[in-house]
């Protein structure tokens, strides 16, 4: 469709002129499961020993002790096949961990045509020291065939360290200064005139240019894509936490639509028993997108050291801290008031003649466009407590 104006009118206003709620009710879910199932390949290579998986793992919030999921790691080359790494709670995304770029069994001018270059949305070329011809070549290909790159300078933490034990006079900024314009100068010597290069640490993700990283992923991607890898996204700064919020509070009308729809069907408790189950649904995509879950809570607590019990405790809705069910969603909806209002506002008058079932579906939409609105601020404001935590920040959100 060529707007959103556009897929209304043909597959839900359309539907409903035919009174088929039911078709109206299909087309808004198989458009919703289009958002949220939309396919990202990310392509991570570079030299051998580059810190690859290392940023695969990162990426993904995996510890690189995790046997079962991480991307084996070591100080020799791990990587011998192009390996696929599903993102733990959007299996839509995928990081491919490639092998090292100009080894004997990966020659560089066969590379692309080895790993399968079509499949990927853009690249990531990382190296830990300068940029190597290899890198150059591979970059030059990628450029002429159309794709995206990007240069990630790995292992900032370790140069840091290295710096501070060997000078008297050490300034974190200006070493990060002459790291970043090295590695620029050494692309522009082989013939890239304004090449961008990212400065990160896979250990601290928070740190460096993880963030700016993120945010030209974000300008260049379309917005589907663009959309999808903001949720698969470490939650590395607030920032990022409340650019979720806002590509999650964007699906709301979707489902306050699917509500409306659902909302006039003139069978009494057919609405209201719909919208619960689809609220907790949806409140459940919401805490996988924050890493409100338990298994995500695991996770940041294996890779930052802070046990999960006092990540847990900095939360304080209902929606966190218990079990996600129908019974708890609905006692949080009977002590609103308005929410309370509107749901039995919609029962009601949809058995009003003539105007009754036009009116259930607006009362239904606003009902439920409100009560998910609340319940993702609610859930907002915990990630935004667990990240201060996990970080040693200030907790007081």
């Amino acid at each position: 469709m060529d707007s959103f104006d556009d897929w209304v009118v043909v597959d839900v206003k359309e539907p409903l002129q035919n009174n088929d709620q039911s078709l109206a009710a299909e087309n808004i879910q198989r458009y919703l499961d289009k958002l949220n199932n939309t396919p990202l390949n990310i392509a991570i290579t570079g030299e051998c020993g580059a810190g690859k998986s290392t940023f695969v793992n990162a990426f993904r919030g995996i510890n690189n002790r995790d046997k079962e999921r991480a991307a084996p790691t070591g100080v020799v080359e791990t990587t011998m096949e192009v390996t696929s790494y599903p993102h733990p709670n959007y299996p839509s995304v995928t990081v491919w961990d490639l092998p090292g770029i100009g080894t004997t069994s990966f020659p560089t001018d066969k590379y692309l045509e080895h790993v399968g270059f079509e499949k990927f949305d853009f690249f990531i070329i990382i190296s830990d020291t300068r940029f190597r011809e290899n890198d150059v070549k591979l970059a030059q290909e990628i450029q002429k065939m159309g794709k995206k790159f990007y240069f990630v300078r790995s292992k900032i933490d370790h140069n840091l360290h290295d710096e501070e034990r060997s000078q008297k006079e050490f300034n974190e900024e200006s070493t990060l200064t002459q790291i970043r314009e090295n590695c620029i100068k050494g692309l522009q010597k082989q013939g890239f005139e304004a090449p961008q290069v990212f400065l990160v640490s896979s250990v601290d993700l928070h740190l460096y240019d993880f963030r700016l990283l993120e945010e030209t992923l974000e300008r260049e991607l379309p917005a589907r894509k663009r959309d999808v890898l903001l949720l698969a996204m470490p939650n590395v700064s607030l920032e990022i936490i409340n650019k979720k919020k806002d590509t999650l509070q964007a699906k709301i009308k979707y489902y306050a639509m699917l509500s409306a729809v659902v909302g006039g069907v003139p069978v009494p408790g057919i609405s209201s028993a719909v919208d619960i189950g689809m609220i907790v649904g949806v409140v459940t995509q919401y805490k996988v997108a924050f890493g409100l879950d338990i298994p995500s809570l695991e996770r940041l607590a294996q890779t930052t050291g802070v046990p999960l019990d006092e990540l847990r405790a900095v939360m304080i809705s209902p929606l966190a801290t218990k079990k996600l069910t129908p019974d708890l969603v609905m006692k949080l909806l009977s002590e609103c008031i308005t929410t309370a209002s509107l749901m039995a506002a919609e029962e009601v008058s949809r058995f009003i003649p003539i105007f009754g079932i036009p009116a259930a579906m607006c009362v239904s939409f606003a009902s439920t466009y409100k009560i998910l609105n609340t319940f993702l601020d609610m859930l907002a404001i915990d990630a935004q407590r667990v990240f201060t935590k996990a970080l040693g920040l200030d907790t007081a959100v």
